[in-house]
């Protein structure tokens, strides 16, 4: 066996050997399933003549502004940061701390870390180091393994490297433990655990000019000098808690959905989850197999929409594999599709390519104007929702519960979720919807949860309160040239990046799927793909200068930080609600996620790559 760390006799690199073993074979799933009922496949046609009008405005109005300030997270720190720990893998491998340099050194080893270094490596650059936290490849599919998980965007277009790698997903919806042992097929395949420090999470990383170097350290007493840092740990990687009264009194077994325990044995016992989003979505209708009692603690109901899984065909495979590029032209014919809803459903025919389009287009006599075009835009989207609505009703037997699942909020203004079996897990005898709008659980005590005067005792509480938004703890430690920190200089000066990749004062960091991030869409990997390409273009354009500094101007910065802004403003009315889209309704407009468009941020950044006007280049210290 290698040791943790050696040299490569040719490079003269350091090589790893610090992948931790799975903590237990009971740590296994599957996703969704395939149902034959069409009844649980299939949406309500929208009623006649349902329109956005001011009766329904004020409804949504009034439902968004009950919840205004419900949103109470808290740190896991503390007593609580036992919820953040790695029960997946055995305890880190023991090595020694680092104190060299390397060229390039990147945070995160999921889509982004394994894409980055499969496109670096071809282009001939070896001297790159990647530090994660975990202890094994696959970023948000290694730390969400709980029953029920998989992807919402079809596989065959999300999962990246797909015809490299010569592989087909089994299922058009892949489970997330799919997907984990498919990033570790790309990890062996291209050699990234020779490259990956697991276990390690970095800590303050300070610029010294007088280096031109970042100065990198980490838990394990790590002191890195990297010519360049790059964040590719993720948007929604920290996981988070509800603040609720007494929660530190509970007594029985409990955890986040992010660090599912196995070896707590639901089975038979009495279990509450809290949170009704696309975890607990997932979660539900598979833990309602196994549990004696489930009590879903609810303060916002998600939008369930129809999921329709099956499994991937022979015919496919075989027409896949004599196709160069199909998972490309895929993502591709996916990015064209503007509407959220219709590209997570995934369409098949005008994927494959069977067809030209995915709808009939409407022809307009008249040219609309923006609020013409927003209302229309609204109106069908109520539509939707009323659709969604109705599936509710005739679905969930129980008037009381299914009026509590009824969601009032624009489509996609919170994370739509997918499943035909969540719905009707409410008319099992043994589960049970504690609404506690509009607030959330009131109180936590020593034997379960109580609520509205009423007491729920409880074997196990499951928290699947999701995750902070954009809000990775890295940019607290990031230190740039000015002695400030990255989130210091957000908070102070706004969310200022240029094209979501840089920000001044923080040369030769690169940020990937972060605030003001375009390039992608409903599904993330096209972002990655436009990310790790700009990356990989960057670092090159470097190398062919001589390697070396670069920074971005203030004045592109804030012109595109403006640009970000008004997006936001002019599609808000879509997300018109309480998420942690928006910060829970507090967020700055333009601070968090990227709403121009997947084209308009890659006109902006093909043009910057072709005048070269927002860079300052300067050569590295000698």
């Amino acid at each position: 066996m290698n040791a943790p760390i050696r040299t490569d006799p040719e490079t003269g690199l350091k090589l790893f050997n610090t992948r931790a073993a799975k903590a237990s074979d009971r740590i296994a799933g599957k996703g969704y399933s395939t149902l034959d009922d069409e009844a649980l496949k299939t949406l309500p046609p929208p009623p006649p003549g349902a329109a956005f009008n001011a009766e329904e405005q004020a409804k949504y109005r009034e439902f968004k502004e009950s919840r205004v300030g419900a949103a109470d997270y808290m740190a896991m720190e503390g007593e609580f940061s036992r919820y953040l720990e790695d029960v997946y893998s055995e305890p880190p491998v023991e090595r020694e701390a680092l104190v060299d340099e390397c060229e390039i050194l990147v945070v995160g080893a999921g889509f982004a870390g394994l894409l980055l270094w499969y496109k670096l490596q071809k282009e001939g650059f070896t001297d790159v180091r990647f530090c994660e936290r975990g202890g094994d490849v696959g970023g948000t599919w290694y730390w969400n393994r709980y029953p029920g998980i998989a992807c919402d965007v079809e596989a065959y277009s999300y999962l990246p490297l797909l015809e490299e790698m010569e592989y087909f997903p089994t299922m058009k919806f892949a489970s997330g433990f799919e997907i984990l042992e498919y990033c570790q097929k790309i990890a062996k395949k291209y050699g990234f655990y020779d490259h990956c420090l697991f276990h390690t999470t970095v800590g303050e990383t300070v610029w010294d000019e007088s280096t031109g170097r970042w100065t990198v350290t980490t838990d394990r007493g790590d002191k890195m000098h990297a010519r360049y840092v790059v964040l590719a740990n993720g948007i929604l990687t920290t996981p988070r808690l509800a603040r609720i009264d007494g929660m530190e009194t509970y007594q029985g077994e409990s955890f986040h959905t992010s660090r599912w325990d196995y070896n707590v044995d639901l089975k038979d016992k009495r279990v509450g989850i809290i949170g009704s989003g696309a975890t607990a979505v997932q979660v539900v209708p598979e833990i309602a197999k196994i549990v004696k009692e489930l009590y879903v603690f609810q303060r916002t109901p998600s939008s369930i929409d129809v999921r329709d899984q099956r499994a991937t065909t022979p015919e496919e495979i075989e027409a896949w594999s004599k196709e160069p590029n199909w998972s490309i032209k895929r993502r591709e014919r996916l990015a064209t599709i503007s509407s959220g809803r219709t590209a997570l459903k995934g369409n098949d025919d005008f994927l494959s390519g069977k067809v030209t389009d995915f709808k009939k287009r409407k022809k307009h006599t008249t040219v609309l104007s923006p609020a013409e075009l927003m209302k229309r835009q609204l109106n069908t989207n109520f539509r939707i929702m009323e659709q969604i609505r109705a599936r509710v009703d005739a679905t969930v037997k129980d008037p009381k519960t299914a009026a509590a699942l009824r969601p009032y909020y624009p489509y996609g203004c919170k994370r739509p979720a997918f499943h035909d079996e969540f719905l009707p897990a409410f008319n099992l005898p043994h589960v049970t919807l504690v609404d506690t709008a509009p607030l959330g659980v009131s109180k936590i005590n020593s034997k379960g949860i109580v609520h509205d005067g009423k007491a729920y005792p409880l074997d196990v509480l499951i928290y699947a309160t999701g995750f902070q938004w954009m809000a990775t703890a890295t940019f607290e430690m990031i230190v740039g040239r000015d002695g400030r920190t990255l989130r210091q200089k957000w908070q102070e000066e706004g969310t200022k990046t240029f094209l979501g990749l840089h920000s001044n004062g923080f040369p030769n960091l690169f940020i990937m799927s972060g605030p003001q991030g375009g390039g992608g869409q409903f599904n993330f990997t096209r972002g990655i793909e436009s990310h790790t390409d700009y990356v990989v273009w960057m670092l090159t354009t470097l190398r062919e200068r001589g390697g070396g500094i670069v920074d971005i101007k203030k004045e592109p910065e804030i012109e595109y930080a403006e640009h970000c802004r008004q997006a936001d403003i002019n599609t808000q009315p879509f997300r018109d609600c309480v998420s942690y889209y928006n910060g829970e309704g507090k967020a700055e407009p333009g601070s968090l996620a990227y709403y121009g468009g997947p084209q308009k941020w890659h006109e902006r950044r093909a043009a910057a790559q072709e005048s070269m006007d927002a860079f300052v280049f300067a050569p590295a210290p000698a």
